[in-house]
C-alpha cells in the first residue's frame, strides 16, 4: 500500500506522524501542501491547505486528526489483541519487551506484546549500535528492531500497537489489563518493559518549537531535512554520541552540548573516540540551553557556559535532545515498590529496601516486582544496565522466571 502524507514541514503533527510511520516501517511519501501535486490531492479529496496533515492511501481513503490508534488502523497495523487471555502479556516493545516476546513464544507461551507507539522503543531510533554482540560492523536500531519483529512473528508472538494500558489488577485467572479506550486483556503473568519517557528540555521557548525544529530522539526521521545544516544536539550519553556521528555524515556541522565537564561520565569510550575524531563534530562541555526563539519554527538558541555564566546566541533550525528519560510507572498504583525516581524495584532489592512489602514465604524472583507474577525488565527497572544488550538479557531472563512462577 502506497501512503501519501500531505503536511507542512514545521507542523508538529507532521513530525509526529512521520516518526510513527518510520518507526513502524510504513512506506510513505511526503508532500508539502504548497507543492502542485500536494495541493491537487487536497483539492481532489475536498481539503484545503489548512486541513493538513492529511493522509491518503492508494484506495483513495483519507485520514485527518490522526491519533496513534486511528493511524495504526489506517495503515493496517495490528491494533487489538486477537484473544481475551494469554499466558504472558508484555507491556512495552523496546529491546527488553521484544526479547521477552521472542523467548516467551519460542518456549510455548501464548504471548502478546502491547506497545503504544512503535516496536523498538528508543533504541529503534538509534542510528548505530556498535557494541552489540555479533555485529562487529554495527547495526542500526531500525534494522535490529525489524529483525526482532520478524523473529517474534516467526514464533507466533502477537505484537499489538495498542492504546495505553492504565490499569493492571489481579483476576481469577491471573491478571487483567485495561486500556484507556475501555478494552481489556488477560494474562497469567505480566512483564512490564515500558522503558522511560524522554525528558523535555527546561528552557524558555524550547517547548514552543517542539516538532518545529526541536525534536526528541528523532534523528532517523529528521536527518534527510538537515543536509548541509548546522545541527545542535543536547546530551552526553551514547544515544547523543551516536546521533552526532550519524548527522555528521550529511550536516554542515554538528555541535554536541553537554552539561557535564567531559563525555567520559556517560558515553562509551569507543563513541568518545569517534566523536572527537570527526572534524564536523564540535563538543561544548559545561554548556546548557537557556533560551530558544523563532517564528513558525526554531531559528535561534541561547547557550550559557556554566563555568563563566557567559551567554551566546547561535543560529540554527535544528535541535535534537537526547537527555534521557523518566520511568512511567505511576499508573501501576501503590502495590508496586519503586525507588525515589519511580523505577520499579525487583527481586533482592525488594527485600533490602525499607518500607517495601512482600507477602509470600518464598523470596521474590530476581526480576519480580512486589506483586507476584508481575516482572520488570529493561530501563523501567531500578538498577538496570542502560544498554541494549542488558535490556535484551533481562527480557530473556524474565521469561525464564515467568516459567518458574507459572510452575508454582
Amino acid at each position: 500500500m502506497m501512503l501519501t502524507l500531505i503536511a507542512n514541514q514545521w507542523d508538529p503533527e507532521c513530525a509526529a506522524i512521520r516518526t510513527f510511520l518510520t518507526r513502524n516501517s510504513v512506506v510513505y511519501r511526503w508532500l508539502e501542501p504548497s507543492d502542485a501535486e500536494g495541493h491537487e490531492l487536497l483539492t481532489r479529496h475536498g481539503f484545503t491547505d489548512g486541513d493538513t496533515p492529511v493522509l491518503v492511501n492508494d484506495a483513495g481513503q483519507t485520514l485527518r486528526n490522526a491519533t496513534e490508534e486511528r493511524l495504526g488502523s489506517f495503515v493496517g497495523l495490528h491494533v487489538k489483541p486477537t484473544d481475551p487471555d494469554y499466558d504472558l502479556v508484555i507491556i512495552g516493545g523496546g529491546p527488553a519487551g521484544m526479547a521477552a516476546a521472542v523467548y516467551g513464544a519460542s518456549e510455548g507461551l501464548h504471548t502478546v506484546l502491547l506497545e503504544k507507539w512503535a516496536i523498538g522503543g528508543q533504541s529503534g531510533l538509534t542510528s548505530r549500535i556498535e557494541n552489540y554482540l555479533g555485529f562487529p560492523d554495527g547495526i542500526s536500531g531500525a534494522e535490529l528492531t525489524d529483525r526482532a519483529r520478524r523473529q517474534a512473528d516467526k514464533f507466533g508472538a502477537e505484537l499489538v500497537i495498542s492504546p495505553d494500558v492504565d490499569h493492571l489488577a489481579r483476576s481469577d485467572s491471573g491478571f487483567e489489563l485495561r486500556f484507556t479506550d475501555g478494552g481489556s486483556v488477560g494474562g497469567k503473568a505480566v512483564i512490564v518493559a515500558t522503558g522511560v519517557q524522554y525528558r523535555t528540555l527546561d528552557a524558555p521557548g524550547v517547548e514552543e518549537f517542539f516538532g518545529a525544529g526541536v525534536y526528541y530522539f528523532s534523528a532517523l526521521t529528521e536527518a534527510p531535512q538537515c543536509v548541509n545544516s548546522d545541527v545542535y544536539i543536547v546530551g552526553g550519553a551514547n544515544s547523543a554520541g551516536q546521533a552526532a556521528i550519524y548527522f555528521a555524515n550529511t550536516a554542515a556541522s554538528v555541535t554536541l552540548l553537554v552539561r557535564a565537564d567531559n563525555l567520559a561520565k556517560d558515553m562509551s569510550t569507543y563513541l568518545i573516540e569517534q566523536v572527537e575524531a570527526n572534524p564536523r563534530i564540535h563538543v561544548r562541555t559545561s554548556t546548557e540551553i537557556v533560551g530558544a526563539a523563532g517564528d513558525s519554527h526554531l531559528q535561534q538558541l541561547t547557550l550559557r557556559d556554566k563555568r563563566t555564566g557567559a551567554e551566546e546566541k547561535v543560529r540554527t533550525n535544528w535541535l535534537f535532545s537526547f537527555i534521557g528519560g523518566t520511568p512511567q510507572t505511576a499508573w501501576l498504583g501503590p502495590d508496586y515498590a519503586r525507588d525515589k525516581k519511580g523505577y520499579l524495584l525487583t527481586g533482592p532489592d525488594i527485600i533490602v529496601t525499607e518500607g517495601t512489602r512482600w507477602n509470600l514465604v518464598r523470596a521474590p524472583l530476581h526480576l519480580e516486582t512486589t506483586v507476584p507474577g508481575v516482572f520488570a525488565a529493561g530501563d523501567v527497572r531500578a538498577f538496570n544496565g542502560h544498554r541494549v544488550a542488558a535490556a535484551v538479557g533481562e527480557g530473556s531472563m524474565a521469561v525464564m522466571l515467568v516459567h518458574r512462577f507459572l510452575g508454582e
